[in-house]
């Protein structure tokens, strides 16, 4: 492990490590602490580099396994894309907010899939994207069970897509219960990011959102269930981060039960080495058919759930910018392609992995990616005016950092943070289209403007006049003149003109109210 933080510094490594070879995890957290300027000893500095930081925040070895992946770096999800091959169909435990029978073809959550894969399927489907969508870097296996509860088909999937397209990053998710047993595999075939979902370290409240578990050939219930996993989450954790591996940790947000108990979570996870924590919102809808959503439990605002996240943020950094994907997704985050690419396509497929073709292209796009970077910084200056002022503005995109979607099109809106620091991704917001087939439809139009109706403005490629005029009406800023330009430096241009216009007294500055987060499907995908 230490060989991959710290091998521009062999010193370090060696007083991290003991003397039969293990690795000291308070150690390596404060090593990596140090690199980047906020030690951990004293307080609650951040050890983890977080999903926003850049090359000059993190150790280049760190670096070079995020700086492409689009869910550790809220950077990268801009530009680069991924795949999950749904080939782990069985599941050891069972979550409340879980029903992998459940599928639409509009429905993005976790668990979903519109059909399983063997791994020679996988192999030839991972092929195929790969030479269609050159920035497709990372290739997940996220389900829709769990992939260690599957592990021959698990890893003989990794094999193949290892001989054939090295180039690509392995990933996995897990709820943890067998991870222990795999650590060594994993590390065997290079998978260098693995997403645990943690949402509770108290069997008391683990008791509540897990009905049973499958361990040693027996089907465990209630706290005895909920202890021995979260005894095996917190040990597999420890395990990946002795082994260099980087571990992003997934929390569902669920409000009465475990929302409060996640600050704990946290603590707990950030001890452990975890280099990103995901709090993600409920998705309970009833027709969903899982135990939450037929019982009326409800998931988190929008302002529950920023409220949360910011709190956790003082100890460890945030990924805000997860779609909760389905386990067959592909394509950016956002957006869902796996349509394209259905079993019976690819079968009759022509591939041709083209390497140094996806290495030329990923090169342009890390140059498109450095330019946006670089408009951020320009308008930096200049925002001390803002004072205690923040607010929030969505924003229509069909990615690329770019406003570049129309207002009637946008099947989600990013939502970005805008005060005296400069501008923050902290979420998104999935809608239903306005426009369909060229008519605005009205229904769709409330649940947009409740989806933000805490922002203060809302960036678009192009509106019409009537949408226009009722975001208005709702107190939410329509802004157009920005098209095809970088979405940060545009937003906070509009932000310096906003603080000129209150200090004029031409507006006065009023904090917004709450917005919904959309539990079900979409209505439709067809714009």
């Amino acid at each position: 492990m230490t060989d991959t933080l710290f091998s521009q510094d062999p010193d370090s490594t060696r007083e991290a490590s003991s003397a039969d070879g293990v690795v000291d995890i308070s150690d390596v957290m404060q090593k990596v602490a140090e690199h980047k300027g906020c030690g951990t000893e004293g307080g609650s500095g951040k050890a983890s580099c977080g999903s926003s930081a850049g090359p000059a925040d993190m150790p280049p070895e760190i670096w070079e396994k995020v700086k492409n992946h689009p869910c550790y770096s809220e950077e990268a999800h801009h530009h680069y894309a991924r795949m999950h091959v749904a080939v782990a169909p069985a599941c050891n435990i069972q979550c409340n907010y879980c029903n992998r029978k459940y599928d639409c073809a509009n429905e993005s959550r976790p668990g979903v899939v519109s059909e399983r894969l063997t791994p020679e399927q996988a192999s030839k489907k991972v092929l195929a994207v790969a030479s269609t969508i050159p920035q497709m870097t990372v290739l997940g296996i996220a389900g829709p069970g769990d992939p260690l509860a599957n592990p021959a088909k698990t890893f003989e999937t990794f094999r193949l897509i290892s001989e054939v397209a090295p180039d690509i990053k392995l990933c996995l998710s897990t709820n943890g219960l067998a991870l222990p047993d795999w650590v060594d595999e994993i590390a065997k075939y290079k998978v260098d990011h693995v997403t645990i979902t943690i949402n509770m370290v108290d069997p008391e409240v683990g008791q509540h959102i897990y009905p049973w578990i499958f361990w040693e050939n027996k089907r465990l219930q209630g706290y005895e269930a909920a202890k021995i996993l979260t005894e095996r989450q917190m040990l597999g954790l420890e395990m990946l981060t002795e082994r260099g591996i980087l571990a992003k940790i997934n929390s569902v947000m669920i409000p009465g039960i475990n929302d409060a108990h996640l600050v704990e979570v946290n603590k707990a996870v950030k001890s452990r080495g975890a280099f990103l924590h995901n709090i993600m919102p409920l998705i309970s809808a009833p027709e969903h058919g899982t135990v939450f959503g037929l019982n009326g439990q409800r998931g988190p605002s929008a302002q529950e759930l920023k409220a949360l996240q910011d709190a956790c943020e003082g100890d460890m950094n945030m990924m805000r910018h997860c779609r909760q994907c389905r386990a067959d997704a592909v394509g950016l985050l956002g957006e869902d392609r796996s349509a394209e690419f259905t079993t019976e396509k690819i079968m009759a497929m022509d591939i041709e992995y083209d390497a140094e073709g996806r290495k030329a292209y990923q090169q342009a796009v890390e140059g498109e990616r450095q330019a946006k970077v670089a408009a951020k910084a320009s308008e930096l200056d200049g925002l001390e005016k803002a004072g205690d002022i923040s607010v929030l503005v969505a924003v229509a995109t069909k990615g690329h950092g770019i406003i570049n979607e129309h207002f009637g099109h946008a099947k989600e809106f990013q939502v970005y943070e805008l005060n005296a620091k400069g501008a923050k991704f902290v979420g998104h917001r999935r809608v239903d289209l306005y426009c369909q087939g060229g008519y605005g439809e009205e229904d769709a139009l409330d649940t947009v403007i409740a989806a933000i109706n805490d922002c203060h403005a809302v960036f678009v490629a192009k509106i019409g006049g009537c949408p226009k005029a009722d975001l208005q009406a709702a107190g939410v800023e329509p802004v157009d003149q920005y098209a095809h330009e970088y979405i940060e430096q545009s937003a906070l241009v509009w932000f310096k003109d906003y603080l000129e216009r209150i200090a004029s007294g031409e507006i006065v500055h009023q904090q917004r109210g709450d917005a919904a987060i959309r539990q079900g499907a979409l209505l439709s995908q067809a714009g």
